[in-house]
């Protein structure tokens, strides 16, 4: 049974008030009876309730993190483990804990409360913006702390970091341009997201800079997933496309097994680009050109600026851009 202030106090025959003073830290205490606690708590292996503490000092040093997506996808996207890892790096290095709030979308925005008022965390890290998301206005009616992990489309109040997604996927897709492709199709995410509009604009901006049209049939949606990446593939083919930028690797390997299925080679008969640079790009058959983004850099970076805002409430809202990088490989010639 693990032990309470109470049995501290009875152990060491002093009161409980003076227990949690040592504990805490509180000068006022006779540096006899501070010693003779401590080497109690040291001799019996004691650890405070470090919640309760928190809540009492009304700082818990835990950061929420919110995924507003659907639970297959934090699992199978390997976006977010990485996206995680830096999020919790920075936290140690900070002396801060994660809490990873996994919910399906619908039921996180119905429970949000929980997250905001429950006195557990300090502040929240919101992945993957979504267009217009209600968690944000949320988020700013509660006065807590924030972050954002993608820009957020009209609030300049709204602190995030983000990529630069449309300049990435511009230098993508002018890639495959220069290469001589015309017949350039795109595998987006979903258009509810931020980094997917913006990754569409870029796409546009490529295509239309050398005087080439938009087709709408050569534009298909997925959702980060393996398998949408294969049914959007499947989609364009019979458009003929000579290329395919796509928005994230996981979707651009299977949109590589889709062609080579239906007897195509790469980059031969279809180029792909895809977006991400996850570990497995440099090993796929081909090895994928992608654009690089810094996923890790990215948590880390969101975990340091929200606790700077919590520990420096009166700072300016910051908001940062990193930068992508182009990285080319096999899938799409040389």
């Amino acid at each position: 049974m693990a032990l309470t202030l109470d049995d501290i106090a009875q152990m060491s025959g002093v009161s409980r008030s003076t227990v949690s003073r040592v504990i805490n830290g509180n000068p006022n205490v006779n540096e006899q009876t501070r010693r003779k606690v401590l080497d109690l708590i040291q001799t019996i292996g004691f650890q405070p309730n470090l919640a309760a503490r928190g809540l009492a000092a009304g700082k818990t040093h835990v950061l929420g993190l919110v995924i507003p997506t659907g639970l297959t996808a934090i699992f199978s996207d390997p976006y977010f483990p990485l996206v995680i890892q830096g999020v919790a790096a920075a936290c140690n290095s900070l002396g801060y804990s994660v809490m990873l709030w996994l919910a399906d979308p619908e039921y996180e925005r119905k429970t949000i409360s929980q997250v905001l008022h429950n006195g557990l965390v300090d502040g929240v890290i919101v992945s993957s913006m979504l267009m217009n998301d209600p968690l944000i206005e949320r988020l700013l009616e509660s006065q807590r702390a924030f972050i954002t992990i993608g820009r957020h489309p009209t609030n300049d109040q709204v602190n995030f970091v983000d990529v630069d997604n449309r300049l990435g996927a511009y230098q993508g897709v002018s890639f495959i341009l220069h290469t001589g492709r015309r017949r350039v199709a795109m595998i987006n995410g979903p258009r509810n997201t931020i980094a997917c509009m913006d990754r569409y604009q870029g796409y546009q901006e490529a295509l239309r800079e050398r005087g080439l049209e938009v087709l709408p049939e050569m534009v298909a949606e997925g959702a980060f997933s393996d398998i949408s990446g294969y049914l959007a593939m499947k989609q364009l083919l019979p458009y003929r496309p000579d290329a395919v930028f796509v928005a994230s690797d996981a979707m651009a390997f299977a949109a590589m097994r889709a062609i080579q299925e239906a007897g195509l080679a790469i980059p031969e008969d279809i180029a792909v680009v895809g977006f991400d640079d996850i570990p497995t790009a440099a090993t796929s058959k081909p090895p994928l050109t992608t654009v690089r983004q810094p996923i890790q850099k990215t948590g880390s970076v969101a975990a340091e600026m929200l606790i700077e805002r919590i520990e420096r409430p009166d700072a300016r809202p910051c908001r940062i851009i990193l930068p992508t990088e182009l990285v080319i490989r096999e899938s799409c010639g040389q």
